[in-house]
């Protein structure tokens, strides 16, 4: 998808997007915080940082918090957001992932959630951000994962791509580590928790019936059929339901 396509897209679920119950899950922010936490009076950059609900939640435990996004709607809402919160030490910008306008070494600590499955190079996303991480510097990843298995995960990519067009591919666990590995890091740490999911608040953040209203009946086709895409799909009183897997991963940067 082009560049153009992705700001207008996400400009048109950022409001949405900014007020969904999904993107306010204190237990992503509360691990986030405390990673942060532990390396204090640092310089932090919050990768996709979208309108700024893990800035907030970090930004008190930073010396200075950065916040990077493609889309300038996205960057307006995280601007605003610590105007009202009274939060003095950030700053936002717009700016690729994948060409970030900073020198090596400029970061503490980095964030993201929810990003790396947009991307069409993880790896390339992963290597800038080692460029810009301090030596030894911490990263925390969390995102949704999909499952081990090929098709399941196939199955599932397919779903969250006819529901947001901006979707690329959720990886699974071994895969996400890899990239990580691959890409100059060395995993401390993860952990996994399973978040429960309904398709009207899903489909309500992306706010395109055209799209939702076939795909909850392809979704209810595979529940009637026990196809669960790897995410235990499941219709429950006319209502479909699936569960998401979240990975939540602490890395350290190696340099040289």
């Amino acid at each position: 998808m082009e560049k153009e396509q992705i700001q207008k897209e996400f400009a048109r679920q950022a409001d949405r997007m900014a007020s969904a119950p999904a993107f306010r899950s204190t237990i992503v922010l509360e691990h986030m915080a405390a990673a942060v936490a532990a390396c204090p009076g640092g310089r932090v950059l919050d990768l996709a940082c979208g309108p700024g609900i893990v800035a907030e939640a970090v930004a008190p435990f930073a010396r200075e918090l950065v916040g990077v996004d493609l889309t300038p709607e996205m960057i307006r809402l995280a601007e605003q957001r610590f105007i009202d919160s009274g939060l003095t030490n950030g700053r936002f910008l717009v700016a690729p992932a994948e060409q970030l306008p900073f020198s090596d070494d400029s970061f503490d600590v980095a964030v993201t959630r929810l990003s790396l499955h947009h991307f069409l190079d993880v790896h390339r996303v992963l290597a800038e951000l080692r460029r810009v991480m301090a030596r030894e510097g911490m990263l925390i990843v969390a995102d949704v994962i999909s499952a081990e298995d090929p098709g399941e995960a196939d199955l599932h990519n397919a779903l969250e791509q006819l529901r947001d067009p901006t979707h690329v591919r959720m990886l699974s666990r071994t895969i996400l580590r890899s990239k990580l590995e691959n890409s100059g890091f060395a995993v401390l740490s993860e952990e996994s928790w399973d978040q429960e999911r309904r398709f009207g608040e899903w489909a309500q953040i992306v706010g395109d019936p055209n799209r939702t209203a076939p795909l909850l009946q392809v979704m209810k086709s595979l529940a009637h059929c026990r196809q669960q895409a790897g995410i235990n799909l499941r219709e429950v009183s006319d209502e479909v339901y699936f569960t998401h897997t979240w990975l939540l991963v602490k890395a350290t940067c190696r340099k040289g």
